[in-house]
Protein backbone atom coordinates (compact mmCIF):
# COMPACT_ATOMS: atom_id res chain seq x y z
CA UNK A 1 0.00 0.00 0.00
CA UNK A 2 1.03 3.63 -0.49
CA UNK A 3 1.29 5.82 2.58
CA UNK A 4 1.60 9.57 2.01
CA UNK A 5 2.13 11.86 4.95
CA UNK A 6 0.85 15.39 4.55
CA UNK A 7 3.00 17.89 6.42
CA UNK A 8 2.24 21.57 7.07
CA UNK A 9 3.06 23.99 4.30
CA UNK A 10 6.81 23.89 3.96
CA UNK A 11 7.16 27.66 3.91
CA UNK A 12 5.34 28.30 7.18
CA UNK A 13 7.73 29.64 9.82
CA UNK A 14 7.02 28.11 13.18
CA UNK A 15 8.92 30.77 15.08
CA UNK A 16 7.40 33.72 13.24
CA UNK A 17 8.76 35.79 10.40
CA UNK A 18 11.10 38.71 10.18
CA UNK A 19 13.99 37.20 12.14
CA UNK A 20 16.42 37.31 9.20
CA UNK A 21 17.00 36.41 5.59
CA UNK A 22 15.55 33.06 4.54
CA UNK A 23 13.81 31.30 1.65
CA UNK A 24 11.60 28.21 1.39
CA UNK A 25 11.04 26.16 -1.77
CA UNK A 26 10.97 22.44 -2.65
CA UNK A 27 14.44 20.97 -3.04
CA UNK A 28 13.26 19.14 -6.17
CA UNK A 29 10.26 19.33 -8.45
CA UNK A 30 9.35 17.62 -11.73
CA UNK A 31 7.10 18.27 -14.71
CA UNK A 32 6.41 16.79 -18.13
CA UNK A 33 8.11 18.17 -21.22
CA UNK A 34 5.87 20.65 -23.05
CA UNK A 35 3.78 21.47 -19.97
CA UNK A 36 4.47 24.01 -17.25
CA UNK A 37 5.62 24.01 -13.64
CA UNK A 38 4.90 26.23 -10.68
CA UNK A 39 7.80 26.37 -8.20
CA UNK A 40 6.33 27.43 -4.83
CA UNK A 41 8.56 29.91 -3.04
CA UNK A 42 8.47 32.20 -0.05
CA UNK A 43 11.22 34.40 1.40
CA UNK A 44 11.78 36.59 4.43
CA UNK A 45 13.99 39.47 5.53
CA UNK A 46 14.62 41.32 8.82
CA UNK A 47 11.73 43.37 10.19
CA UNK A 48 13.88 46.48 10.60
CA UNK A 49 14.12 46.73 6.80
CA UNK A 50 11.04 48.54 5.55
CA UNK A 51 11.48 48.79 1.77
CA UNK A 52 9.07 50.89 -0.25
CA UNK A 53 9.20 48.35 -3.08
CA UNK A 54 10.41 44.74 -3.07
CA UNK A 55 12.04 43.36 -6.21
CA UNK A 56 13.41 39.93 -7.01
CA UNK A 57 15.44 37.94 -9.53
CA UNK A 58 15.40 34.23 -10.39
CA UNK A 59 18.71 32.76 -11.62
CA UNK A 60 19.40 29.47 -13.42
CA UNK A 61 22.10 27.05 -12.22
CA UNK A 62 24.14 29.60 -10.21
CA UNK A 63 23.31 31.87 -7.25
CA UNK A 64 26.15 34.31 -7.85
CA UNK A 65 25.47 37.39 -10.05
CA UNK A 66 29.21 37.83 -10.66
CA UNK A 67 29.13 34.55 -12.63
CA UNK A 68 26.52 36.08 -14.95
CA UNK A 69 24.05 33.19 -14.71
CA UNK A 70 21.04 33.16 -17.04
CA UNK A 71 18.29 35.42 -15.71
CA UNK A 72 14.99 33.55 -15.52
CA UNK A 73 12.86 36.42 -14.22
CA UNK A 74 13.65 39.99 -13.10
CA UNK A 75 10.96 42.24 -11.69
CA UNK A 76 12.86 45.51 -12.23
CA UNK A 77 13.51 45.32 -15.97
CA UNK A 78 11.70 42.22 -17.28
CA UNK A 79 14.92 41.47 -19.22
CA UNK A 80 15.60 37.72 -19.17
CA UNK A 81 17.84 35.20 -20.91
CA UNK A 82 16.69 34.19 -24.39
CA UNK A 83 15.94 30.66 -23.18
CA UNK A 84 13.25 32.02 -20.85
CA UNK A 85 11.70 34.73 -23.04
CA UNK A 86 7.93 34.32 -22.97
CA UNK A 87 8.27 31.26 -20.72
CA UNK A 88 8.62 32.71 -17.21
CA UNK A 89 6.44 34.87 -15.00
CA UNK A 90 5.94 35.47 -11.32
CA UNK A 91 2.80 34.06 -9.71
CA UNK A 92 3.59 35.36 -6.22
CA UNK A 93 3.43 38.90 -4.83
CA UNK A 94 6.92 40.01 -3.80
CA UNK A 95 5.43 42.60 -1.48
CA UNK A 96 3.84 39.73 0.44
CA UNK A 97 7.16 37.82 0.38
CA UNK A 98 5.83 35.29 -2.11
CA UNK A 99 8.30 34.48 -4.91
CA UNK A 100 6.42 31.60 -6.62
CA UNK A 101 7.65 31.17 -10.22
CA UNK A 102 5.81 29.76 -13.26
CA UNK A 103 7.71 28.26 -16.21
CA UNK A 104 5.83 27.34 -19.40
CA UNK A 105 6.58 25.34 -22.56
CA UNK A 106 9.14 23.22 -20.74
CA UNK A 107 12.00 21.67 -22.69
CA UNK A 108 14.91 19.49 -21.50
CA UNK A 109 17.43 22.35 -21.42
CA UNK A 110 15.38 24.07 -18.70
CA UNK A 111 16.13 21.25 -16.27
CA UNK A 112 18.49 22.36 -13.53
CA UNK A 113 18.79 24.48 -10.40
CA UNK A 114 16.77 27.63 -9.76
CA UNK A 115 17.87 30.29 -7.25
CA UNK A 116 15.99 33.36 -5.98
CA UNK A 117 17.57 36.73 -5.08
CA UNK A 118 15.72 39.33 -3.01
CA UNK A 119 16.29 43.00 -3.88
CA UNK A 120 15.07 45.59 -1.36
CA UNK A 121 17.12 48.42 -2.84
CA UNK A 122 20.63 49.70 -2.13
CA UNK A 123 22.83 47.20 -0.33
CA UNK A 124 19.85 45.18 0.89
CA UNK A 125 20.14 42.41 -1.69
CA UNK A 126 20.46 38.74 -0.86
CA UNK A 127 20.83 35.57 -2.94
CA UNK A 128 19.46 32.61 -1.02
CA UNK A 129 21.42 29.37 -0.98
CA UNK A 130 18.16 27.41 -0.94
CA UNK A 131 17.28 26.29 -4.45
CA UNK A 132 14.94 24.00 -6.35
CA UNK A 133 16.10 21.39 -8.87
CA UNK A 134 13.72 21.05 -11.82
CA UNK A 135 13.53 17.66 -13.54
CA UNK A 136 11.91 17.54 -17.00
CA UNK A 137 10.45 14.05 -17.58
CA UNK A 138 8.60 12.29 -20.39
CA UNK A 139 7.42 9.03 -18.83
CA UNK A 140 5.12 8.27 -15.89
CA UNK A 141 6.58 6.54 -12.88
CA UNK A 142 5.22 3.02 -12.34
CA UNK A 143 5.94 1.53 -8.93
CA UNK A 144 5.85 -2.28 -8.65
CA UNK A 145 6.40 -4.06 -5.32
CA UNK A 146 9.89 -5.54 -4.86
CA UNK A 147 8.42 -9.05 -4.92
CA UNK A 148 5.44 -10.25 -6.92
CA UNK A 149 4.13 -13.70 -5.98
CA UNK A 150 1.49 -15.61 -7.88
CA UNK A 151 -1.71 -15.98 -5.88
CA UNK A 152 -1.04 -12.98 -3.63
CA UNK A 153 -2.72 -9.64 -4.27
CA UNK A 154 -0.37 -6.88 -5.36
CA UNK A 155 -0.74 -3.16 -5.76
CA UNK A 156 0.87 -1.33 -8.68
CA UNK A 157 0.81 2.46 -8.71
CA UNK A 158 1.25 5.06 -11.42
CA UNK A 159 2.45 8.45 -10.23
CA UNK A 160 2.92 11.61 -12.29
CA UNK A 161 3.76 15.17 -11.23
CA UNK A 162 0.88 17.63 -11.07
CA UNK A 163 2.62 20.97 -10.62
CA UNK A 164 1.28 22.83 -13.66
CA UNK A 165 -1.79 24.92 -12.73
CA UNK A 166 -2.66 25.40 -16.41
CA UNK A 167 -2.59 21.71 -17.41
CA UNK A 168 -3.87 18.88 -15.21
CA UNK A 169 -2.89 15.30 -16.11
CA UNK A 170 -5.35 12.44 -16.51
CA UNK A 171 -4.15 8.88 -15.88
CA UNK A 172 -5.15 5.64 -17.59
CA UNK A 173 -3.73 2.10 -17.50
CA UNK A 174 -2.49 0.21 -20.56
CA UNK A 175 -2.66 -3.58 -20.83
CA UNK A 176 -4.59 -4.07 -17.60
CA UNK A 177 -7.40 -6.08 -19.17
CA UNK A 178 -8.20 -9.08 -17.04
CA UNK A 179 -6.25 -7.73 -14.09
CA UNK A 180 -8.97 -5.70 -12.44
CA UNK A 181 -10.29 -2.17 -12.46
CA UNK A 182 -7.92 0.64 -11.48
CA UNK A 183 -8.71 3.05 -8.69
CA UNK A 184 -7.71 6.69 -9.09
CA UNK A 185 -6.76 8.36 -5.83
CA UNK A 186 -6.48 11.81 -7.36
CA UNK A 187 -4.21 14.65 -6.48
CA UNK A 188 -1.99 14.18 -3.43
CA UNK A 189 0.36 16.58 -1.75
CA UNK A 190 3.99 15.61 -1.09
CA UNK A 191 6.14 16.57 1.86
CA UNK A 192 7.76 19.66 0.32
CA UNK A 193 4.65 21.22 -1.15
CA UNK A 194 4.72 19.61 -4.59
CA UNK A 195 1.78 17.65 -6.02
CA UNK A 196 1.32 14.26 -7.72
CA UNK A 197 -1.54 12.43 -9.42
CA UNK A 198 -1.77 8.80 -8.30
CA UNK A 199 -3.66 5.84 -9.75
CA UNK A 200 -3.64 2.37 -8.16
CA UNK A 201 -4.23 -1.02 -9.73
CA UNK A 202 -4.95 -4.08 -7.54
CA UNK A 203 -4.86 -7.60 -8.96
CA UNK A 204 -3.90 -11.18 -8.15
CA UNK A 205 -1.17 -12.37 -10.54
CA UNK A 206 -1.33 -15.86 -12.02
CA UNK A 207 0.99 -17.98 -14.10
CA UNK A 208 -1.10 -17.27 -17.18
CA UNK A 209 -0.40 -13.52 -17.10
CA UNK A 210 3.31 -13.92 -16.50
CA UNK A 211 5.32 -11.57 -18.72
CA UNK A 212 2.31 -9.39 -19.48
CA UNK A 213 3.28 -5.75 -20.14
CA UNK A 214 1.57 -3.23 -17.93
CA UNK A 215 1.71 0.48 -18.69
CA UNK A 216 0.38 3.83 -17.61
CA UNK A 217 -0.51 6.85 -19.74
CA UNK A 218 -0.67 10.51 -18.73
CA UNK A 219 -2.64 12.77 -21.05
CA UNK A 220 -3.57 16.44 -20.88
CA UNK A 221 -7.07 17.50 -22.02
CA UNK A 222 -7.36 19.84 -25.02
CA UNK A 223 -3.75 19.10 -26.03
CA UNK A 224 -1.92 16.46 -28.02
CA UNK A 225 0.44 15.76 -25.12
CA UNK A 226 0.54 12.10 -24.11
CA UNK A 227 3.20 10.27 -22.12
CA UNK A 228 3.41 6.50 -21.69
CA UNK A 229 5.47 4.35 -19.40
CA UNK A 230 5.73 0.59 -18.90
CA UNK A 231 6.96 -1.45 -16.00
CA UNK A 232 10.28 -3.08 -16.83
CA UNK A 233 9.45 -5.98 -14.49
CA UNK A 234 7.32 -9.02 -15.15
CA UNK A 235 5.00 -10.10 -12.39
CA UNK A 236 5.50 -13.15 -10.75
CA UNK A 237 5.60 -15.78 -8.19
CA UNK A 238 7.70 -17.58 -5.68
CA UNK A 239 10.44 -15.27 -4.49
CA UNK A 240 12.41 -18.10 -2.93
CA UNK A 241 15.68 -18.98 -4.70
CA UNK A 242 16.52 -22.68 -4.83
CA UNK A 243 19.83 -23.87 -3.38
CA UNK A 244 21.81 -26.84 -4.64
CA UNK A 245 25.34 -28.12 -4.73
CA UNK A 246 25.86 -25.92 -7.77
CA UNK A 247 25.05 -22.68 -5.94
CA UNK A 248 21.96 -20.48 -6.00
CA UNK A 249 19.56 -20.80 -8.90
CA UNK A 250 16.67 -18.49 -9.62
CA UNK A 251 13.43 -18.84 -11.55
CA UNK A 252 12.59 -16.48 -14.39
CA UNK A 253 9.34 -15.52 -16.06
CA UNK A 254 9.65 -18.02 -18.90
CA UNK A 255 9.56 -20.92 -16.46
CA UNK A 256 13.20 -21.92 -16.97
CA UNK A 257 15.89 -22.54 -14.39
CA UNK A 258 19.07 -20.54 -14.86
CA UNK A 259 22.58 -20.97 -13.54
CA UNK A 260 25.15 -18.59 -15.00
CA UNK A 261 22.72 -17.67 -17.81
CA UNK A 262 22.43 -21.31 -19.04
CA UNK A 263 18.96 -22.98 -19.03
CA UNK A 264 18.97 -26.13 -16.89
CA UNK A 265 15.37 -27.24 -16.54
CA UNK A 266 11.77 -26.10 -16.75
CA UNK A 267 9.25 -25.60 -14.01
CA UNK A 268 5.52 -25.00 -14.37
CA UNK A 269 5.42 -22.55 -11.48
CA UNK A 270 7.39 -19.94 -13.53
CA UNK A 271 8.76 -18.13 -10.49
CA UNK A 272 10.65 -14.81 -10.73
CA UNK A 273 12.59 -12.78 -8.19
CA UNK A 274 12.39 -9.03 -8.82
CA UNK A 275 15.23 -6.79 -7.63
CA UNK A 276 14.20 -4.37 -4.91
CA UNK A 277 14.26 -0.64 -5.61
CA UNK A 278 17.42 1.04 -4.45
CA UNK A 279 19.46 4.21 -4.67
CA UNK A 280 22.25 4.48 -7.26
CA UNK A 281 25.60 2.94 -6.49
CA UNK A 282 28.68 5.16 -6.54
CA UNK A 283 29.25 5.97 -10.23
CA UNK A 284 32.26 4.45 -11.97
CA UNK A 285 34.26 6.61 -14.38
CA UNK A 286 36.31 5.17 -17.24
CA UNK A 287 38.20 6.96 -19.96
CA UNK A 288 41.19 9.14 -20.73
CA UNK A 289 42.13 11.29 -17.75
CA UNK A 290 45.30 12.76 -19.29
CA UNK A 291 45.19 14.30 -22.77
CA UNK A 292 47.26 16.61 -24.97
CA UNK A 293 45.71 19.86 -26.19
CA UNK A 294 43.67 19.25 -29.34
CA UNK A 295 43.00 15.56 -28.69
CA UNK A 296 39.52 14.05 -28.37
CA UNK A 297 38.54 12.84 -24.91
CA UNK A 298 35.81 10.30 -24.20
CA UNK A 299 34.71 9.57 -20.63
CA UNK A 300 32.08 7.02 -19.59
CA UNK A 301 30.17 7.36 -16.32
CA UNK A 302 28.06 4.35 -15.26
CA UNK A 303 26.13 3.15 -12.25
CA UNK A 304 23.46 0.66 -11.18
CA UNK A 305 20.15 1.45 -9.51
CA UNK A 306 16.51 0.53 -9.56
CA UNK A 307 14.95 2.38 -11.28
CA UNK A 308 17.62 3.75 -13.59
CA UNK A 309 18.84 7.16 -12.45
CA UNK A 310 19.32 10.59 -13.92
CA UNK A 311 23.03 10.87 -14.74
CA UNK A 312 24.74 14.25 -15.01
CA UNK A 313 28.34 15.31 -15.62
CA UNK A 314 29.26 18.87 -14.77
CA UNK A 315 32.31 21.05 -14.18
CA UNK A 316 32.35 24.19 -12.04
CA UNK A 317 28.54 24.18 -11.76
CA UNK A 318 28.13 23.96 -15.55
CA UNK A 319 26.21 20.94 -16.86
CA UNK A 320 28.14 19.27 -19.69
CA UNK A 321 26.01 16.18 -20.34
CA UNK A 322 22.94 14.51 -18.87
CA UNK A 323 20.64 11.54 -19.53
CA UNK A 324 17.37 10.58 -17.89
CA UNK A 325 16.63 7.06 -16.64
CA UNK A 326 19.75 5.46 -18.09
CA UNK A 327 22.64 3.67 -16.42
CA UNK A 328 25.43 5.10 -18.62
CA UNK A 329 26.46 8.58 -19.74
CA UNK A 330 29.15 9.30 -22.32
CA UNK A 331 30.98 12.66 -22.29
CA UNK A 332 32.73 13.61 -25.54
CA UNK A 333 35.20 16.51 -25.72
CA UNK A 334 36.24 16.73 -29.40
CA UNK A 335 39.29 19.00 -29.04
CA UNK A 336 40.37 19.68 -25.49
CA UNK A 337 41.91 23.01 -24.48
CA UNK A 338 43.65 24.13 -21.28
CA UNK A 339 40.27 25.44 -20.10
CA UNK A 340 39.00 21.83 -20.00
CA UNK A 341 41.60 20.95 -17.35
CA UNK A 342 40.17 20.55 -13.85
CA UNK A 343 37.76 18.68 -11.59
CA UNK A 344 34.56 17.07 -12.90
CA UNK A 345 31.58 15.47 -11.14
CA UNK A 346 29.41 12.56 -12.21
CA UNK A 347 26.14 12.52 -10.26
CA UNK A 348 23.55 9.72 -10.29
CA UNK A 349 20.14 10.33 -8.73
CA UNK A 350 16.76 8.66 -8.47
CA UNK A 351 13.90 8.91 -6.01
CA UNK A 352 15.77 6.72 -3.53
CA UNK A 353 18.98 8.68 -3.25
CA UNK A 354 21.97 10.36 -4.87
CA UNK A 355 25.63 9.38 -5.29
CA UNK A 356 28.50 11.26 -6.89
CA UNK A 357 32.04 10.61 -8.07
CA UNK A 358 34.71 13.21 -8.81
CA UNK A 359 37.45 12.85 -11.38
CA UNK A 360 40.18 15.09 -12.74
CA UNK A 361 41.01 15.69 -16.39
CA UNK A 362 44.57 16.84 -16.99
CA UNK A 363 45.20 18.65 -20.29
CA UNK A 364 48.87 18.97 -21.26
CA UNK A 365 50.01 21.79 -23.54
CA UNK A 366 52.99 23.91 -24.56
CA UNK A 367 53.94 26.92 -22.41
CA UNK A 368 52.13 30.23 -22.86
CA UNK A 369 53.75 33.42 -21.48
CA UNK A 370 50.98 35.70 -20.25
CA UNK A 371 50.79 39.40 -21.09
CA UNK A 372 51.17 40.53 -17.49
CA UNK A 373 54.85 39.53 -17.71
CA UNK A 374 57.06 42.65 -17.51
CA UNK A 375 60.12 44.35 -16.00
CA UNK A 376 60.21 47.35 -13.66
CA UNK A 377 63.08 49.49 -12.34
CA UNK A 378 63.35 51.10 -8.91
CA UNK A 379 66.53 53.04 -8.06
CA UNK A 380 69.41 50.64 -8.77
CA UNK A 381 67.28 47.46 -8.88
CA UNK A 382 65.45 45.84 -11.80
CA UNK A 383 62.80 43.16 -11.23
CA UNK A 384 61.39 41.08 -14.07
CA UNK A 385 58.17 39.06 -13.72
CA UNK A 386 57.50 36.13 -16.07
CA UNK A 387 54.10 34.41 -15.72
CA UNK A 388 53.80 31.11 -17.62
CA UNK A 389 50.76 28.87 -18.09
CA UNK A 390 51.82 25.32 -18.83
CA UNK A 391 51.21 21.63 -18.19
CA UNK A 392 53.48 19.88 -17.35
CA UNK A 393 55.47 22.41 -15.35
CA UNK A 394 57.99 24.24 -17.56
CA UNK A 395 61.59 25.25 -17.01
CA UNK A 396 62.01 29.04 -17.10
CA UNK A 397 65.16 31.00 -17.95
CA UNK A 398 65.95 34.72 -18.25
CA UNK A 399 68.34 35.80 -21.01
CA UNK A 400 70.27 39.12 -21.06
CA UNK A 401 71.49 39.32 -24.70
CA UNK A 402 73.60 42.47 -24.23
CA UNK A 403 75.62 40.73 -21.55
CA UNK A 404 75.53 37.23 -23.02
CA UNK A 405 74.14 35.89 -19.74
CA UNK A 406 71.36 33.34 -19.08
CA UNK A 407 69.89 32.89 -15.60
CA UNK A 408 67.61 29.92 -14.90
CA UNK A 409 65.26 29.19 -12.01
CA UNK A 410 67.81 26.99 -10.23
CA UNK A 411 69.90 30.05 -9.36
CA UNK A 412 67.96 30.97 -6.24
CA UNK A 413 70.10 34.02 -5.56
CA UNK A 414 68.59 35.78 -8.57
CA UNK A 415 65.35 33.91 -9.43
CA UNK A 416 62.31 33.08 -7.27
CA UNK A 417 59.58 30.78 -8.66
CA UNK A 418 56.13 29.87 -7.35
CA UNK A 419 53.50 27.56 -8.91
CA UNK A 420 49.73 27.82 -8.46
CA UNK A 421 47.65 25.39 -10.50
CA UNK A 422 48.73 25.71 -14.12
CA UNK A 423 50.51 29.04 -13.53
CA UNK A 424 54.22 29.37 -12.79
CA UNK A 425 55.46 32.80 -11.70
CA UNK A 426 59.22 33.49 -11.87
CA UNK A 427 60.84 36.72 -10.64
CA UNK A 428 64.35 37.82 -11.69
CA UNK A 429 66.05 40.44 -9.48
CA UNK A 430 69.05 42.44 -10.77
CA UNK A 431 70.83 44.86 -8.44
CA UNK A 432 73.32 47.62 -9.20
CA UNK A 433 71.54 48.65 -12.38
CA UNK A 434 71.88 52.44 -12.06
CA UNK A 435 72.92 52.65 -15.71
CA UNK A 436 70.64 51.71 -18.59
CA UNK A 437 68.69 48.52 -17.68
CA UNK A 438 69.42 45.54 -19.94
CA UNK A 439 67.05 43.80 -22.35
CA UNK A 440 65.52 40.74 -20.70
CA UNK A 441 64.03 37.76 -22.58
CA UNK A 442 61.98 35.13 -20.74
CA UNK A 443 62.00 31.60 -22.18
CA UNK A 444 59.71 28.76 -21.02
CA UNK A 445 60.14 25.15 -22.16
CA UNK A 446 58.43 21.81 -21.63
CA UNK A 447 58.10 18.61 -23.67
CA UNK A 448 55.48 20.19 -25.96
CA UNK A 449 57.36 23.31 -26.99
CA UNK A 450 59.29 26.48 -26.19
CA UNK A 451 58.02 30.03 -25.90
CA UNK A 452 60.09 33.23 -25.60
CA UNK A 453 59.09 36.84 -24.94
CA UNK A 454 61.13 40.03 -24.50
CA UNK A 455 59.78 41.54 -21.32
CA UNK A 456 58.64 45.17 -21.67
CA UNK A 457 59.59 47.76 -19.05
CA UNK A 458 56.64 49.31 -17.26
CA UNK A 459 56.70 53.13 -17.10
CA UNK A 460 59.44 53.52 -19.75
CA UNK A 461 59.35 57.35 -19.47
CA UNK A 462 60.48 57.07 -15.86
CA UNK A 463 63.61 55.23 -17.01
CA UNK A 464 64.91 58.16 -19.09
CA UNK A 465 67.22 59.53 -16.40
CA UNK A 466 68.48 56.07 -15.56
CA UNK A 467 69.50 55.63 -19.19
CA UNK A 468 71.17 59.08 -19.40
CA UNK A 469 73.25 58.41 -16.28
CA UNK A 470 75.40 60.80 -14.20
CA UNK A 471 77.36 62.10 -17.23
CA UNK A 472 74.17 63.11 -18.94
CA UNK A 473 73.04 64.90 -15.82
CA UNK A 474 76.30 66.96 -15.69
CA UNK A 475 75.94 67.93 -19.36
CA UNK A 476 72.36 68.99 -18.82
CA UNK A 477 73.43 71.08 -15.80
CA UNK A 478 76.17 72.83 -17.84
CA UNK A 479 73.69 73.65 -20.59
CA UNK A 480 71.36 75.14 -18.01
CA UNK A 481 74.19 77.38 -16.60
CA UNK A 482 75.08 78.57 -20.13
CA UNK A 483 71.49 79.51 -20.82
CA UNK A 484 71.33 81.54 -17.59
CA UNK A 485 74.58 83.39 -18.43
CA UNK A 486 73.38 84.20 -21.93
CA UNK A 487 70.15 85.67 -20.65
CA UNK A 488 72.07 87.77 -18.06
CA UNK A 489 74.52 89.23 -20.68
CA UNK A 490 71.69 90.04 -23.04
CA UNK A 491 69.86 92.01 -20.41
CA UNK A 492 73.07 93.90 -19.38
CA UNK A 493 73.80 95.07 -22.97
CA UNK A 494 70.27 96.22 -23.35
CA UNK A 495 70.56 98.39 -20.21
CA UNK A 496 73.82 100.06 -21.41
CA UNK A 497 72.34 100.97 -24.79
CA UNK A 498 69.37 102.64 -23.22
CA UNK A 499 71.45 104.62 -20.52
CA UNK A 500 70.76 108.53 -20.33
CA UNK A 501 74.56 109.37 -20.48
CA UNK A 502 74.57 108.33 -24.14
CA UNK A 503 71.60 110.37 -25.19
CA UNK A 504 71.84 113.48 -27.42
CA UNK A 505 72.47 116.63 -25.25
CA UNK A 506 74.53 119.81 -24.92
CA UNK A 507 77.89 118.15 -25.53
CA UNK A 508 77.64 115.79 -28.45
CA UNK A 509 80.80 114.01 -29.68
CA UNK A 510 83.07 116.19 -31.99
CA UNK A 511 85.12 114.80 -34.86
CA UNK A 512 88.36 116.75 -35.85
CA UNK A 513 90.25 116.24 -39.10
CA UNK A 514 93.61 117.93 -40.13
CA UNK A 515 96.17 117.51 -42.90
CA UNK A 516 100.00 117.53 -42.41
CA UNK A 517 102.47 118.10 -45.24
CA UNK A 518 106.02 116.85 -44.90
CA UNK A 519 108.66 118.84 -46.84
CA UNK A 520 110.76 116.95 -49.29
CA UNK A 521 108.46 114.05 -49.41
CA UNK A 522 106.18 113.00 -52.15
CA UNK A 523 102.94 114.70 -52.02
CA UNK A 524 100.74 112.74 -49.84
CA UNK A 525 98.93 113.26 -46.68
CA UNK A 526 98.08 111.52 -43.56
CA UNK A 527 94.73 111.89 -42.08
CA UNK A 528 94.18 111.66 -38.37
CA UNK A 529 90.93 111.53 -36.66
CA UNK A 530 90.57 112.58 -33.12
CA UNK A 531 87.44 112.25 -31.26
CA UNK A 532 87.01 114.19 -28.13
CA UNK A 533 84.33 113.98 -25.65
CA UNK A 534 83.78 116.90 -23.49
Amino acid sequence: MIFLTTLPLFWIMISGKGEGWGAWMPSSISAFEGTCVSIPCRFDFPDELRPAVVHGVWYFNSPYPKNYPPVVFKSRTQVVHESFQGRSRLLGDLGLRNCTLLLSSLSPELGGKYYFRGDLGGYNQYTFSEHSVLDIINTPNIVVPPEVVAGSEVEVSCMVPDNCPELRPELSWLGHEGLGEPAVLGRLREDEGTWVQVSLLHFVPTREVNGHRLGCQASFPNTTLQFEGYSDKGYLNHPEPVCSDWGIWGHIGGGSWLAEEAPLASDHRAPLVLPPPDAPRKPMVNGTMVAVEGETVSILCSTQSNPDPILTIFKEKQILATVIYESELQLELPAVTPEDDGEYWCVAENQYGQRATTFNLSVEFAPVILLESHCAAARDTVQCLCVVKSNPEPSVAFELPSRNVTVNETEREFVYSERSGLLLTSILTLRGQAQAPPRVICTAHNVYGTKSLELPFQGAHRLMWAKIGPVGAVVAFAILIAIVCYITQTRRKKNVTESPSFSAGDNPPVLFSSDFRISGAPEKYESREVSTLE
